[in-house]
């Protein structure tokens, strides 16, 4: 009996639609942001999976710096008050933040698997025999 021959899903296509990365059908997440703990249609183990703090990382980096520079100008260009911030700010902010979150982390997820990265351990290193002294 041959293996199943899985599409060749590129991280970005998996990431952005929350799907399994080895055969493009089962759902990655159990939730907002909790993994399955495997896909239900191929039933790829997704304990493989860790993405850590890499999508806050990356919604830190590009969805609240622009957000916080939004409430920043305002009210350094209007003095606006509290109300008008909770208003437009708090809502930018969330908009920006919290909607990237699960496609960043299921793109990382989907990376994982696809350049097949884990864990770093040390492994010793092979020693060649001494070449023998000339005499």
């Amino acid at each position: 009996m041959s293996e199943p021959q899985w599409p060749t899903l590129t991280p970005f296509q998996c990431g952005i639609r929350g799907c399994c990365p080895r055969c493009g059908e089962g759902r990655l997440f159990d939730g907002f942001l909790k993994l399955r703990p495997r896909c239900e249609a191929c039933g790829l183990d997704f304990s493989f999976a860790d993405p850590a703090d890499g999508p806050a990382f990356f919604v830190i980096c590009f969805g609240c710096i622009p957000s916080v520079m939004f409430g920043l100008w305002l009210e350094m260009a209007f003095q606006a008050p509290y109300w008008v911030h909770l208003v437009t700010t708090l809502p930018v902010m969330l908009l920006t933040c919290i909607p990237p979150l699960r496609p960043l982390k299921g793109w990382l997820v989907a990376s994982q698997y696809y350049y097949k990265a884990e864990e770093g351990r040390l492994i010793p290193i092979e020693r060649s025999p001494e070449p023998a002294a000339k005499p």
